[in-house]
């Protein structure tokens, strides 16, 4: 089995078209398709199906292609890893963040690190909790901020960095708007504003209701928190996030509160793998982060 034969492989399954993924190699089609018949004699099983004009892959090519996706990021960790071991401040680092660390939390330490090590470079990939999880064990991400942060996966070792409050988002015109703190179970009867189902700011958000002893009734749902600020906004209803989201940037028309019983907080800190050891890049990456909230902690207590 040859390495050209497992990216021609990977390329015909990404595009689904024997043609089109020659195209993007530069090679003749010709070549890709005796290699994969190459592959496929080898292997001794049929990796790909015809449907009309375009190919599928059959249920064994599917699970052949995971684990050949994997050892081709491994042998591209391993390149990486010696590229960095010649000059750690040129390597590159893979970052998995969720979309409530986007604006304030990811771009500060990204800011603070780029001082001091100006030929770093980052690719950024912004996903759901899970995704980030499985980017971490796929090696698709390098490292991920995280909010919660698991604490019963065996694949991922986690650092907490710090822990914030959920607060309530209302309109102005809420008949509540004149308290500064409200229990949850005041907003029984309101409509919230809330992620889709398999969100996790979204059950952190419902089991926060039910504890309180309530259902929440939920119309509207979005996956982009600009969204569900501009839904409470136009007086659609209320929602619950992370405070962090709010940190100067709240929308016309809404005010923010204080949440108690319960007081809904959530944990926020990086992933990394437990089943491979970072690169010096993200090593130095890895320290600077946990430098920079130790250093970030301290002050805080101070004030």
């Amino acid at each position: 089995m040859e390495l050209r034969q497992l990216l021609y492989f990977l390329e015909v399954a990404r595009q689904e078209h024997m043609s089109l993924a020659a195209d993007t190699l530069h090679i003749a089609q010709s070549a890709v398709s005796r290699q994969i018949s190459n592959l496929e004699d080898e292997l001794g099983v049929q990796l790909f199906e015809r449907e009309g004009r375009n190919i599928k892959l059959t249920y064994i090519g599917r699970m052949f292609s995971e684990k050949a996706a994997i050892a081709i990021n491994a042998l591209d960790d391993a390149k990486q890893l010696i590229n960095e071991y010649l000059d750690p401040e040129r390597g590159s680092i893979r970052i998995g963040f969720p979309s409530s660390l986007a604006t304030n939390t990811l771009p500060q330490i990204i800011n603070a690190f780029k001082k001091n090590h100006q030929d770093v470079c980052f690719h950024l990939r912004q996903g759901s909790y899970n995704f980030l999880i499985e980017g971490i064990k796929r090696r698709e991400i390098d490292l991920a901020f995280i909010g919660p942060v698991p604490t019963r996966d065996p694949d991922i070792h986690t650092d907490i960095l710090f822990v914030e409050h959920f607060v309530g988002l209302i309109p102005q015109e809420h008949p509540l708007a004149s308290k500064e703190i409200i229990p949850l179970r005041q907003l029984e009867n309101d409509s919230f504003v809330l992620f889709p189902k398999g969100f996790i700011l979204r059950k952190i958000a419902e089991d926060a209701c039910l504890q309180s002893g309530f259902r929440p009734k939920i119309p509207f749902e979005g996956e982009d928190l600009d969204a569900i600020k501009g839904l409470v906004s136009s007086g659609m209803g209320v929602t619950l996030l992370p405070e962090i989201t709010l940190q100067d940037n709240i929308p016309n028309g809404t005010l923010v509160k204080r949440i108690t019983q319960p007081d809904i907080r959530r944990t926020v800190g990086i992933i990394t793998p437990k089943n491979r050891e970072l690169s010096p890049s993200e090593k130095l990456f890895y320290d600077f982060v946990l430098h920079y909230y130790s250093i970030l902690s301290r002050q805080q207590e101070l004030d």
